[in-house]
């Protein structure tokens, strides 16, 4: 496996850290990247999460600059204090060999530790543009020295309005340096940084056509947003997956975990609201085994990058193409399977046609798995009139009755609107049969159809009425 990097250009130390941490092969990206990197060039690289852009500037930095230095030769911007660890704690593992020092400076954490770390001498600087700045401004952190430049994530940091503390930190450095900068899209912004900050870089596509998609089984279930809990738990008890599940807001992240405490999962969130000290914790129980479940939203999962994780679950689903591939992008890794599964509501499933568009990936439709007989749900399903209605919000019901008792249109409507107190306009077209019929009703109905109208016999006869899914 070593001389698959090696080939590359890559030292025997680096590539033996690289072997033992293991990695089989480079991946596209790196192949592209790293070349042109180890001879100096700027590089503008685009490519999604999980496609080893950590590896591939990692090992651009540890090849290109000294070690055991006291002031930092490299740094690393990221969006996110995770990120930001991530990083660090990658580039730390690359160098066992070669004696490079990785510190991640993030906010929202005790800047006394920082500080401390800074003053012991470190190579490289992983860190969010905020505390990076704010350390520089102190007079903690000196970039004189700086030879390398990296911007991991560029799209996410400028999205998250880092624009003035990032420039702030480029004219901090040597003017003669390095600049490597990874997206898994390029906006405008990032173009107009690469023209203003970069000296002919040579430019790296693999977002589509490598997307590291081919050891995941995606699929999704149709089902309401009622019953996306009783769906959960049944994975959860199926196939008892180490799982990241994302949700679209903080407030669904907290209900959520609240929820699958009650009933005794080991399940942890992390979100943008979190304390420092939290969020670490919590991230160290999910990579150790301590919890199985975690619950994140999509900026707090940035920088999250574990190889054990066999499970995706969009409990929320994404709108964006580019979303949805970097929070599955989450399994499948290291040579293992992964599974993603999306909760889609009626109204959603144009997404998932949308999505095997662009990307050229089939995401099957399956039911929820069917629990083992004689075992209990550990929550009841419901039923959920929004998820089962029309776009005019009709419902399909079947009754037990019909010709054979002596019922027509008008009289089953009747009958119906009597014993159910359902107003004429809310019941809709009456399908009848020779012993059972099928009407529709308006869905704030639903539950007197379902309850209230089967509660009477029919002269003399049990009345069953069943909801028919669409």
């Amino acid at each position: 496996m070593i001389s698959k990097f090696t080939k590359l250009g890559l030292s025997e130390d680096l590539a033996k850290a690289l072997d033992e941490m293991g990695w089989e092969e480079p991946s596209p990206i790196q192949c592209e990247a790293i070349p042109f990197g180890l001879n100096g060039y700027d590089l503008i690289a685009q490519a999604q999460t999980g496609t080893g852009k950590t590896g591939a500037f990692g090992s651009i930095i540890i090849s290109n600059t000294p070690s055991e230095q006291q002031k930092p030769a490299a740094i690393i911007l990221a969006p996110t204090r995770e990120l930001a660890v991530q990083v660090s704690e990658e580039l730390n593992k690359m160098a066992r060999y070669t004696g490079h020092v990785c510190v991640a400076i993030y906010g929202g954490a005790r800047i006394e530790k920082q500080v401390e770390e800074l003053e012991a001498g470190c190579d490289i600087v992983a860190g969010t543009p905020g505390r990076v700045r704010d350390m520089i401004e102190r007079g903690y952190l000196d970039l004189t020295t700086i030879q390398i430049i990296v911007m991991d994530e560029s799209d996410r940091m400028l999205d998250m309005g880092f624009i003035d503390d990032i420039e702030f930190i480029f004219k901090a450095c040597p003017e003669k340096r390095q600049m490597l900068m990874f997206s898994a899209t390029m906006p405008e912004d990032i173009k107009r940084l690469a023209s203003d900050y970069m000296k002919k870089p040579k430019e790296i596509n693999v977002s589509k056509d490598d997307i590291p998609l081919d050891l995941i089984d995606a699929y999704y279930i149709s089902v309401g947003r009622r019953n996306k809990s009783w769906a959960l738990t049944r994975i959860l008890d199926i196939d008892k997956p180490k799982a990241l599940i994302f949700c679209q807001t903080i407030k669904m992240v907290d209900t959520l975990e609240q929820r699958l405490k009650q009933y005794n999962y080991k399940v942890e969130a992390i979100h943008g609201d979190m304390a420092q000290g939290k969020r670490e914790k919590v991230m160290n129980d999910f990579r150790t085994g301590k919890t199985d479940l975690l619950i994140a939203t999509d900026v707090a999962a940035r920088g999250i990058d574990i190889d054990d994780i066999n499970y995706v679950i969009n409990y929320d689903m994404p709108e964006q193409i580019d979303t949805y591939i970097h929070r599955i992008g989450r399994t499948g890794r290291a040579g293992n399977r992964g599974t993603a599964v999306s909760f889609v509501t009626s109204e959603e499933e144009f997404l998932i046609r949308e999505f095997e568009l662009r990307t050229g990936i089939k995401i099957e439709r399956r039911d929820v798995p069917e629990a083992e007989e004689g075992t209990r749900d550990t929550i009841r399903k419901v039923v959920d009139y929004d998820q089962l209605s029309d776009p005019f919000g009709m419902v399909t019901f079947s009754i037990n009755l019909g010709k054979k008792d002596g019922l027509g249109k008008v009289k089953l409507a009747d009958h119906i609107n009597k014993i159910g107190h359902i107003m004429d306009a809310a019941i809709g077209k009456i399908n009848l049969g020779e012993e059972e019929s099928t009407v529709e009703v308006h869905r704030d109905f639903g539950n007197r159809m379902l309850m209230d109208v089967p509660k009477v016999k029919f002269k003399g006869k049990k009345v069953v009425v069943k909801v028919i899914e669409r």
